[in-house]
């Protein structure tokens, strides 16, 4: 299956996920789910079992790759630890254009597979808290459930300490 030949962003997906034998659908709702607090209201589950998929540009000794955290909603991702356990000799954020040009997905939508080739994908060890979480499925207005375990078997992610602790300030 070639996804670079779809270029509906969900199709992709969709796609993606009939080709690894995902049987539930993707919903479509009318509402935005662009933030957390959106996707958490519009789907009925707390922020923390909303999935959020964030890609970097990683520079490495091999050159420069994106890699994809995906990440409780509720946590902030630590970018020094993925540097740390990337071995990375730098770490940012994608720009919107970036990730468009790279993904197709828009900011918001960014989903965890439907990639012509899936990017290395760390997954947040808060995540198998959780039974299920939900996420984007290629635009904000389209997501899917899925278990923590099943969305590590089909990324072929592994599960990393990413996120970034807020430590009280002790005087």
């Amino acid at each position: 299956m070639d996804l670079a030949q779809i270029s509906d962003p969900v199709g992709k997906v969709r796609a993606f996920l009939e080709s690894v034998s995902y049987d539930k659908e993707i919903v479509h709702t009318d509402e935005t789910i662009f933030t957390v607090t959106d996707a958490s209201r519009v789907v009925g589950a707390p922020p923390e079992e909303i999935l959020k998929s964030l890609l970097f540009r990683v520079e490495t000794d091999a050159g420069e790759e994106w890699t994809l955290a995906l990440m409780s909603g509720s946590n902030r991702v630590h970018d020094k630890a993925i540097k740390r356990i990337l071995g990375a000799r730098k770490i940012r954020m994608g720009t919107a254009d970036a990730i468009r040009e790279f993904s197709g997905f828009e900011p918001g939508g960014v989903p965890p597979v439907g990639y012509p080739a899936q990017p290395r994908t760390l997954l947040d060890r808060d995540l198998f808290k959780y039974a299920t979480v939900w996420s984007a499925a290629g635009s904000d207005h389209d997501f899917f459930p899925i278990s923590p375990g099943r969305l590590l078997e089909i990324t072929g992610g592994t599960a990393e300490d990413i996120k970034k602790y807020d430590y009280p300030i002790v005087s």
